[in-house]
């Protein structure tokens, strides 16, 4: 096993696997969807991305978790901590396939993420890269607490890419942690 198994209410957060590339596939090339994460893709580069992001729970210990929804078994999306080789932080990202959006899972999602990163991890920062456009993700970001901490470059292939890192402090997390259970 890769990794941990997180529950919430409505979802569970597991490590991916094969049966999740067929979903993974449809939303990485879905334009609307990929707008802001590099694009959308074809098969064979949303498979590489897949094993990319299941290869760094090897490497790292981390990556991106399936997310599924428990009342149906479906997977909704993939979320969790990134922070591949020149990253401008210790990120918890995410994406939720288009059909899925408006439903609060990115929120619900993250939250179990930062909490699993910050206990497991040890981290003092959780960073999420963000374009300057994306409203959608910048509402998420605030729900957390999160504020704009700065700008970055990214690493390649996305060199080009300025993009917005919003984030908080592990000692900020504590407090809007609170927060957001009343």
């Amino acid at each position: 096993m890769l990794g941990p198994t997180l529950e919430t209410e409505r979802l569970i957060l597991r490590p991916p696997e094969a049966r999740d590339f067929e979903p993974w596939a449809a939303f990485a090339g879905d334009e609307e969807a990929a707008r802001y994460l590099g694009g959308a893709q074809v098969r064979a580069v949303a498979w590489r991305g897949m094993a990319t992001m299941t290869g760094a729970w090897v490497m790292r210990g981390f990556s991106m978790f399936s997310v599924i929804e428990k009342a149906s078994g479906d997977w909704v999306g993939r979320l969790g901590p990134w922070q591949p080789d020149g990253w401008p932080g210790t990120e918890v990202g995410w994406g939720i396939a288009r059909e899925h959006w408006g439903k609060g899972y990115a929120t619900e999602g993250a939250i179990a993420a930062i909490d699993w990163a910050f206990e497991t991890f040890g981290w003092t920062e959780v960073v999420h890269t963000i374009d300057p456009d994306n409203v959608n993700s910048q509402a998420v970001a605030k729900r957390l607490g999160s504020t704009i901490l700065r700008q970055a470059l990214m690493p390649a292939p996305f060199v080009d890419m300025t993009l917005d890192v919003w984030g908080q402090s592990r000692t900020q997390w504590r407090v809007n942690r609170e927060a957001l259970r009343r």
